[in-house]
């Protein structure tokens, strides 16, 4: 039997990432052959791989890279099965080397088949089982082409990449504000005008039935009830919608008493909060119809022309669980 020396014991160590013990163990079986210590300790992660196929890897991280002339992003969550591993620098570090060999992959199939080290990022995912004794796997990969691509990481927990048009001035600043309200607010959608009419149909009916059932229960104590929409996304204010809800308000001003010299000043406030309170969806879903996060007076889309000719064109978020 070749003896095992501290040296080779250090150098799988660091090949690997597995435990002093577990590379010395492995050496032994393969009688000193590198690479053959290498097989042994990943037919252990197969091992352990197959006993935790079951288990949830709703911890990990979430990461959010760009390629270096910022026309390409990648956003991936390298997952596991507790926030202890999930932190762990050792496995931070190989979910950002993951994501940065995911810049040159078009989809998850090839990023899996992908090289890391002298083996496939699968089968490092397969090795890292066993060194970690948790499930290890890839259940995210999303990725963006455009003019220019910004990208912003929360905490390792969500990560979103944004592409913009053109590049314009200050286009790092903008790119990094989309992308963090992208991962600080959900969207899971561009615009209002992606939603399919039936969606918004189904939607309003049970969003109306929630607020009708909450007020039975508001009027049984005597309290104020809630308003109960008629419509919930830009999409259904149609401009005979608009023309009437302009028609309420002025017959509202008139019923106040207010002088119809003044009602010009009026109405915009009133007919803005119209829009407003009948648009909940889009602000929930739609990136560019949210309140952005850094001045709620503006919507994402009027953030982004304040920057000039430039859009947004497209977006990704990925997210822990």
């Amino acid at each position: 039997m070749a003896k095992i020396t501290a040296a080779e014991v250090n150098k799988l160590r660091k090949s690997t990432g597995a435990g002093m013990m577990d590379c010395k163990n492995a050496l032994v079986e393969a009688d000193g052959d590198f690479d053959k210590a290498i097989d042994v300790l990943r037919k252990k992660g197969q091992k352990v791989a197959a006993k935790r196929a079951d288990r949830d890897s709703s911890e990990g991280a979430a990461i959010a890279v760009v390629n270096d002339a910022k026309t390409e992003g990648v956003a991936i969550v390298l997952g596991c099965e507790t926030d202890f591993v999930g932190k762990n620098d050792a496995f931070v570090s190989l979910a950002k080397e993951i994501a940065n060999i995911a810049l040159s992959c078009s989809n998850k199939e090839e990023l899996l088949a992908a090289n890391i080290g002298n083996i496939t990022v699968a089968e490092k995912l397969i090795e890292q089982t066993g060194v970690i004794g948790e499930k290890i796997e890839l259940p995210a990969f999303e990725k963006v082409n455009a003019a220019y691509v910004g990208a912003y990481t929360h905490v390792n927990k969500i990560a979103a990449i944004v592409g913009l048009s053109a590049v314009v001035d200050n286009t790092e600043e903008l790119g990094k504000d989309v992308a963090m309200q992208a991962a600080s607010m959900g969207a899971t959608t561009l615009s209002f005008k992606d939603f399919d009419p039936s969606f918004i149909e189904s939607e309003t009916e049970a969003r109306v039935a929630v607020i009708e059932k909450e007020n039975i229960e508001l009027g049984r104590l005597g309290k104020t009830l809630k308003n109960v929409p008629k419509y919930i996304s830009m999409a259904q204010l149609t401009d005979e919608v608009l023309a009437q809800a302009q028609e309420d308000a002025k017959a509202e001003l008139k019923a106040e008493g207010k002088p119809e010299q003044i009602w010009d000043r009026i109405l915009p406030g009133k007919l803005e909060r119209f829009i407003s309170d009948n648009t909940t969806l889009d602000n929930e879903l739609c990136l560019l119809d949210q309140e952005f996060i850094k001045d709620a007076k503006k919507s994402v889309a009027d953030y982004v022309k304040s920057y000039g000719d430039v859009e947004v064109i497209d977006f990704k978020r990925v997210s822990l669980g």
